[in-house]
C-alpha cells in the first residue's frame, strides 16, 4: 500500500456523529470488486436519487469534492466490519479522516489500506470543523510523523496513535508485507525445527 506521512490537502466538513459503514457504502455494493468506481459508491445513497442523479452532497460540492481530508463528528464508521466503506473513501480520494472517535474495526480497515485515522478531541474537531465551514476550500496538514494536525489558523493539534500502526502507515506496510519482514527468522526456525524433530518429515512407510 502507499506510505503516509505528510499529507496537506483540502478538508471537507461533515458534522453528523454516527456515520455508519452503511453509508459510506450501502450493502448492495459490498461485493463490487475493488477499483475506481467505489468513488461513486461513497455515501451513494446520500448523493444520488433512485435515478442516479446527483443531490446536494457536501463531497459533491466545490471545493469539497477534491477534499483528501474528512473532518468529522464522533463514532465515524460504526455499524459493521465491511472492508468497502474503507474503499470507497480510499477511491474517492480520502486518505485520513479526523474525528472524535471511530469504530474499531472501521479505525483498523483504514489503517490497513493506507488511511489515517486521527483522533482529536470533540472542542478540536468542532474548532477545525467551523474553520472549514467559513473557508471553504481551506487545507490542513497531517504529518503522521511528528503526530500533528495543523489547522486552518495555524494551531498545532496533537494526536496519539499506536507506534505499530504509525510503523505500518510511514513505512506503507500491509499485513503480508508486515509478515514478509520477518522471512528470514521464519526460515530460520524452520530449519532448526527440522534438524531437531526430523521423523516428522520422514515419509511414512
Amino acid at each position: 500500500m502507499q506510505p503516509f506521512t505528510t499529507l496537506t490537502a483540502i478538508a471537507a466538513p461533515i458534522d453528523e456523529p454516527n456515520v455508519d459503514t452503511n453509508q459510506l457504502c450501502p450493502t448492495r455494493f459490498n461485493k463490487v470488486p475493488r477499483g475506481p468506481g467505489h468513488a461513486r459508491i461513497l455515501f451513494h445513497d446520500r448523493r444520488f436519487d433512485a435515478d442516479g442523479k446527483q443531490k446536494d452532497f457536501i463531497l459533491d460540492r466545490d471545493p469539497f469534492s477534491r477534499a483528501q481530508i474528512i473532518v468529522a463528528d464522533r463514532n465515524w464508521g460504526c455499524g459493521s466490519s465491511r472492508e468497502s466503506a474503507v474503499y470507497a473513501l480510499y477511491e474517492f480520494g480520502v486518505r485520513c479522516v479526523i474525528a472524535s472517535s471511530f469504530g474499531d474495526i472501521h479505525a483498523n480497515n483504514c489503517s490497513k489500506n493506507g488511511l489515517l485515522p486521527v483522533v482529536l478531541a470533540d472542542a478540536e474537531v468542532a474548532a477545525i470543523r467551523k474553520q472549514l465551514h467559513a473557508q471553504p476550500g481551506a487545507t490542513l496538514t497531517v504529518d503522521l510523523a511528528q503526530q500533528t494536525v495543523t489547522d486552518a489558523a495555524g494551531q498545532v493539534h496533537r494526536f496519539d496513535i499506536h507506534p505499530v500502526r504509525k510503523k505500518c502507515l510511514l513505512e506503507g506496510l500491509d499485513d503480508i508485507a508486515r509478515t514478509q519482514q520477518y522471512l528470514e527468522r521464519f526460515e530460520i526456525f524452520e530449519e532448526a525445527y527440522r534438524r531437531e524433530r526430523p521423523w516428522l518429515y520422514t515419509a511414512a512407510p
